[in-house]
């Protein structure tokens, strides 16, 4: 039985991937602090005894007992509202908290796969975007401090690989939505669908013509799933190439959720927020045999009916 370490395991993304572990019959141990992720994410697989959780912040040294296969990287302080509130840890989890985790994985002789992020490429000049361009970052921006700790963490990455001999593999997580993702999480889909759903005015920052293109929880964890079963150690764009404008996006959460929120336009809260954002998943189609599969109205009904849920708890 092979047994998989996850960081940020009780995360959103996270706690999705321990599921597909699980069921796939892997032994796992998650390693979280509980800053952004929720052991309500992973309750129902309370009892389980394939499972551990190990309540720890990764920017410490750590290490665990026993045999470990494989580690997946997945702890950061993914949300605009975390940069600004949490400007440190975001630069740390990302460079300590990489570094820790691949000396788990040297010292276990296990695999290693890294999540970074679409962000890596900025406000892009080019489009879609390639694993190929190298991104336009502003370094001391408020956003600076998660697109660099990714930029950081992808260099720290390959530099075990080609130095030490680290069996690793990183995947550019573009926007990916779904259930479990926090009520207050500060991004598109959850402050949309939440104001939406409690009758607030639904928040467009700048003209709303700016884009994103949105992938579900579970079309991610499958290619994440093939990632990890490849050899590749280059970056893997991961995300959706369906690209919508957030007026459109905004649109049609309130059509899905039935809502007579209005909409209303605001300022940008940041600045360097990116225009458009698209990934080119060519490597990923030729490489994993991967691209998404769940529309994006379906996706977000799903998502919508697990907020209301939560609201209404």
């Amino acid at each position: 039985m092979p047994r998989a370490v996850v960081t940020g395991g009780a995360g959103f993304i996270g706690s999705h991937l321990v599921d597909r572990l699980l069921a796939e019959g892997w032994q796992v141990v998650v390693i979280d602090n509980l800053i952004t992720g929720s052991l309500h994410n992973l309750r129902h697989h309370e009892g389980n005894p394939a499972l551990e959780f190990i309540l720890h912040d990764v920017r410490q040294p750590f290490m665990v007992e026993g045999a470990v296969d494989y580690v997946f990287h997945l702890a950061a302080t993914a949300s605009p509202v975390d940069f600004i509130k949490r400007p440190l840890e975001t630069l740390t989890v990302g460079s300590y908290g990489t570094e820790h985790a691949l000396e788990l994985a040297l010292a276990k002789g296990a695999k290693f796969l890294f999540t970074s992020t679409s962000e890596v490429y900025g406000d892009p000049l080019v489009h879609p975007q390639s694993e190929d361009y190298w991104g336009n970052v502003n370094p001391i921006g408020v956003r600076g401090v998660y697109d660099e700790s990714k930029r950081y963490a992808e260099s720290l990455v390959m530099a075990y690989h080609r130095y030490k001999g680290a069996d690793t593999r990183i995947v550019r997580v573009f926007n990916t939505y779904g259930e479990r993702m926090r009520l207050d999480d500060g991004r598109v889909v959850p402050n949309f669908i939440r104001q939406a759903l409690t009758g607030e005015p639904i928040t467009v920052y700048g003209d709303g013509r700016q884009t994103r293109s949105f992938c579900y929880v579970s079309d991610l964890i499958e290619g994440l799933w093939r990632m990890a079963h490849t050899d590749y150690h280059l970056p893997v764009n991961l995300g959706n190439p369906d690209e919508r404008t957030i007026l459109e996006f905004a649109q049609l959460i309130q059509q899905l959720s039935g809502s007579t929120s209005p909409i209303v336009f605001r300022e940008f809260l940041t600045p360097d927020d990116p225009h458009r954002r698209r990934p080119d998943i060519t490597r990923a189609k030729s490489l994993l045999d991967w691209e998404p599969q769940v529309p994006l109205e379906e996706g977000l009904r799903r998502t919508i009916d697990d907020f209301r849920r939560r609201l209404n708890a």
